[in-house]
């Protein structure tokens, strides 16, 4: 089982970067576990289809401590499981120890035992809070890597420097180590470069593998052509949605998809695409299809039938008033 914990600023995307990640692990067919360690309890809403899920602190203010595994986790996208941590009541309370209470009910409950056959274990964590208790999965080692989720704001930046450091403070006694920085670009001036900054320095603590920013995700993939269409289809291979769009069951061609606007006119995109294809060197073969395609082809295959069938009945025509004339 791996274990890993999202961190970052509030607002930054995490919640969303980790909701894309495990849907996407669910299509490849993993079980994967998601704990919301947010007290916002919105790290598995779009897992939910858009619900509001009961938290572990609000299940037991509301049933004490007699509750069940079912009664604080629930089934969302692909077979996920949702957990939400929650947090106290305004101004009553700290929102880390909420977080230590329900990781160790979870346990408790056997949440991570055997038997339940998890592939991974998604934390997502608030990251601009440094309290003890938000730095439970790194500190009592509940996270094996940690990712966090960046921009070139300062604050983002900030929250991701904090972070580090109290990677390097436990790495050791915890066993974490610091998976990698994910870009989630706001647009801010030298954003890439400051990420990239960031990245090189964090790569210098004890322990980190490997930094993946933005230009090495690039890398990773190589879209740019060193690799071949059949390696990057493979590595493809597992999410349905490029699996069906992409590239054909073979890995020896891939499809190019325009999405046209409403009031475009379609047969202008179709000439236009048939001057691009002519254009193209003969080595790279290129077909057109789609609706658009087949309408215009189905539309004048009619007019051609019409045209013929007319014909006939013109010709027909003559020759009876021919023989009529006899």
């Amino acid at each position: 089982m791996r274990k890993i914990a999202i961190y970052g600023k509030g607002g930054i995307g995490k919640s969303t970067t980790t909701q894309n990640t495990v849907a996407g692990l669910a299509e490849m067919g993993k079980k994967v576990m998601v704990v919301g360690c947010d007290p916002k309890a919105d790290s598995t809403r779009l897992l939910l289809g858009g619900l509001a899920q009961r938290t572990v602190l609000d299940t037991l203010r509301e049933e004490g401590e007699d509750v069940e595994l079912e009664d604080v986790r629930k089934e969302g996208y692909g077979g996920t499981m949702c957990t939400e941590s929650g947090g106290p009541e305004p101004g009553v309370g700290c929102a880390g120890r909420g977080i230590i209470t329900s990781i160790n009910l979870l346990e408790q409950l056997g949440a991570y035992a055997d038997s339940e056959d998890l592939d991974y274990v998604f934390y997502d964590v608030l990251g601009d809070v440094v309290c003890g208790g938000f730095a439970m999965p790194i500190r009592e080692g509940k996270a094996q890597e940690i990712y966090i989720v960046v921009s070139g704001e300062m604050m983002a930046m900030y929250a991701a420097n904090n972070i580090c450091k109290g990677i390097v403070k436990f790495a050791e006694a915890g066993g974490v180590r610091l998976g990698g920085l994910i870009c989630n670009s706001r647009k801010v001036d030298n954003e890439l470069e400051m990420i990239e900054a960031l990245a090189a320095k964090a790569a210098e603590i004890k322990g980190v593998r490997r930094i993946i920013s933005l230009p090495d995700i690039r890398k990773s993939i190589d879209m740019s052509g060193n690799k071949s269409l059949a390696e990057i289809a493979r590595i493809l291979e597992g999410v349905q949605l490029f699996r069906k769009n992409l590239f054909s069951p073979d890995h020896k061609e891939t499809g190019l998809t325009l999405v046209l606007e409403q009031d475009v006119d379609p047969d202008a995109v179709i000439e236009a695409v048939r001057k691009l294809i002519a254009e193209t060197p003969k080595e790279l073969a290129l077909y057109q299809i789609g609706m658009p395609l087949v309408s215009q082809t189905l539309a004048r295959l009619k007019e051609e039938a019409l045209q013929s069938a007319m014909s006939a009945a013109e010709e027909t025509v003559i020759g009876l008033m021919q023989g009529t004339r006899r």
